[in-house]
């Protein structure tokens, strides 16, 4: 199997550097031929490796391929860990990446740079996978810092537009923010632990669970909880929690297929994944738990309602990525460890398939993204239309879809958890906001749906001239991700939540393990949604949150602009964005560069230039002027000086 893990890896490293290296000499077709061919092989190698592991009953893998160094003990190695959660993001990973490689093709025919963001997609591919497969922190971490270096890339692939030179630039400061809070607590878990490898650190989680630190002399904290939440603010900017949201929706300015590729199945995930990897440390830290699920509530719920007052097509899709990350980071926070990963296969389905049929719709519009500048594009689009059916209703969680049975499994989770006996405050927001947020969800998510293929045509004559149908090359991707995002929650859900599929990959207390007492109501799938439909609100707020959109977008289209008027305070603050884009570009940005200014005018202008160097200088001068003086040339002023220092001389003798 070794050999079949080094394929997975590196065949798009290798498709990555033929097409970014040797572009011109393969060509256009040669670029995505390779790039395509290549991650569709690692995503079939991927399934024989699910396969193996699960169906096949094969044992977890954990080997070094390479040390790069040893120091002082410490072991600096390159080597996978493959066991059944990371088969799983593996075939995740690989699926979503071939669908937006073949995607890519129609989408980006006319772009001057085919090849480079060909490119760069498969290198992200080859990140992605190094980060989900890695046994130890070190690689852990380089495939973090390089799945953001090529987000980078990708975010500012137009580089000739500032918003997207700006995009890309508050992409990566926000993440770094994140990534100096994760390489801290790498720093911790050496500290502790003494090594880089999983099993040895998780081997260490009660030892560690066990000592003190103390950040500020004086104050101990307990170690465990420092790590923990010094790891998951590297998972807040990766997986854009508040407050480190703010990059993911400005980052719409790349090219449509990297917001399906990025902010829907990969990038975003790592820091959900990395937490449940690290369950094994989380379990050990209830005041680490809490804020986990404080955070994936403030961030379900409140980033859900940005999406309402949105207008940019993509930017409605990516609220709800946030929201819908939200929703995972609660589940980790309740233990539910695997809910929070079938959520995240899930929603990579079905956000995808928005995503990329949000990117089809704007092929069709002629690159309009305004959803006010739409409308009654179901008779032109209908595959297109279609497929946003499926993908709507799974996002909103509709009985049956991919995202019902993520989402309420999910929901159910919070509701028994262990917090409703523990920490009722904590337990109350996190069950809330899940349950609220439903209802938000639905409403901003048929809002656009109604908005784009419903209701009257408001785009221009010539726009509405040449509608029609795009490419199959961006249909087919469409048609292929909806179909996950039917079913695949059906043939799923036993498995994964309740069949022990991710084995020891993933570890919760006795004390914790929530998905047992969910797990008594399931008897398959049918009942699951009949157990939904009575013993629960979500799907009721959904339908409600749908019916609320139809009633205020179709029928009264007339009443979203009064409320607008009359709650103005409110819809500015939404509109907005809660200011934190203000407080970040005009406080923390606009305020550094005031402090720089002033330590350069008063600091390097006034004391070293002015006073040190400058001001130094100017004193020899001066001192030198006055003692050219001494030297004036005249015989009878030195005879005077001399026989001056000879009476200065013998009165100093005498009086000795």
């Amino acid at each position: 199997m070794e050999n079949i893990h080094l394929t997975i890896v590196f065949a798009p490293l290798v498709a990555a550097i033929v097409a970014g290296l040797f572009g011109k000499q393969v060509g256009r077709a040669g670029a995505h031929w390779i790039t395509i061919l290549s991650v569709g092989l690692s995503f079939i190698l991927s399934c024989l490796v699910l396969k193996h592991l699960y169906w096949d009953g094969g044992e977890a893998q954990n080997y070094t391929l390479y040390t790069w160094a040893v120091s002082d003990g410490l072991r600096m190695e390159v080597g996978f860990l493959v066991d059944r959660l990371t088969a799983l993001m593996m075939v995740v990973v690989t699926f979503v990446s071939w669908m937006v490689h073949i995607y890519t093709v129609g989408y980006m025919h006319d772009d001057p740079g085919y090849q480079r963001f060909f490119s760069y997609i498969s290198l992200f591919t080859f990140a992605m996978l190094m980060l989900v497969m890695s046994n130890n922190f070190l690689q852990l971490f380089f495939g973090w810092e390089a799945v953001g270096l090529v987000s980078y890339l990708l975010i500012g692939f137009w580089f000739k537009r500032e918003t997207a030179i700006f995009a890309n630039l508050k992409a990566f400061l926000v993440n770094r923010v994140g990534d100096f809070g994760f390489i801290l607590g790498i720093a911790g878990v050496v500290m502790f632990s003494g090594s880089l490898d999983y099993a040895t650190v998780f081997a260490s989680s009660e030892f560690i669970a066990n000592q003190q630190i103390e950040v500020i002399p004086g104050t101990a904290w307990n170690a465990m909880t420092v790590i923990c939440i010094l790891l998951f603010i590297g998972a807040m900017g990766k997986s854009a929690q508040a407050p480190l949201h703010v990059w993911l929706p400005d980052s719409m300015e790349g090219p449509t297929p990297i917001s399906a590729l990025i902010h829907a199945a990969t990038m975003v995930t790592a820091g959900i994944f990395m937490v449940a990897r690290m369950s094994p440390l989380y379990e050990f830290s209830e005041t680490a738990l809490a804020v986990v699920l404080t955070i994936g509530a403030i961030t379900a719920f409140f980033m859900g309602l940005l999406g309402v007052v949105q207008n940019d097509i993509k930017r409605v899709v990516a609220y709800s990525t946030l929201s819908q990350l939200g929703y995972m980071t609660v589940a980790l926070g309740v233990s539910a460890y695997s809910a929070a990963i079938f959520h995240l296969m899930t929603h990579a389905f079905f956000k995808a398939l928005l995503f990329l049929g949000a990117g089809s719709v704007i092929i069709a519009m002629h690159h309009e993204q305004d959803i006010r500048k739409m409308g009654g594009l179901r008779k032109y689009m209908p595959i297109t239309y279609w497929t946003a059916v499926v993908g709507t209703l799974a996002l909103i969680g509709f009985p049956g879809t991919a995202g019902f049975f993520s989402k309420d499994a999910l929901i159910e989770a919070v509701k028994y958890s262990h917090w409703a006996e523990t920490d009722a405050l904590v337990y109350w927001i996190a069950y809330l906001s899940v349950l609220l947020g439903v209802f938000v969800t639905a409403l901003y998510s048929f809002r656009m749906f109604f908005l784009v293929f419903h209701g009257e045509e408001r785009m221009d004559k010539e726009t509405k001239s040449h509608l029609h149908e795009t490419p199959w090359v961006v249909t087919a991707p469409l048609i292929l991700l909806a179909i996950p995002s039917l079913v695949i929650g059906w043939i799923t859900i036993e498995p994964v939540l309740f069949g022990g599929f991710f084995g020891e990959a993933i570890s919760v207390t006795t004390g914790h393990d929530v998905l047992v007492q969910v797990g008594e109501t399931f008897h398959g799938s049918w009942n699951f949604i009949i157990h939904s439909l009575t013993a629960g609100p979500a799907v009721y707020l959904a339908l409600a949150g749908a019916a609320t959109a139809w009633f205020l977008y179709l029928k009264r289209p007339d009443i979203p602009a009064s409320i607008a008027t009359k709650f103005s305070g409110l819809y500015d603050l939404l509109d907005h964005k809660y200011y934190f884009d203000d407080l970040y570009i005009k406080g923390f940005a606009a305020g550094g560069r005031r402090i720089g200014q002033f330590l350069w005018s008063k600091g390097d202008e006034l004391i070293i230039d002015g006073i040190i160097v400058n001001g130094t200088a100017k004193q020899i001068g001066r001192f030198a002027g006055i003692l050219r003086r001494v030297q004036t040339g005249y015989l009878y002023h030195y005879a005077f000086a001399m026989f001056f220092g000879l009476t200065l001389i013998l009165a100093w003798l005498l009086w000795a």
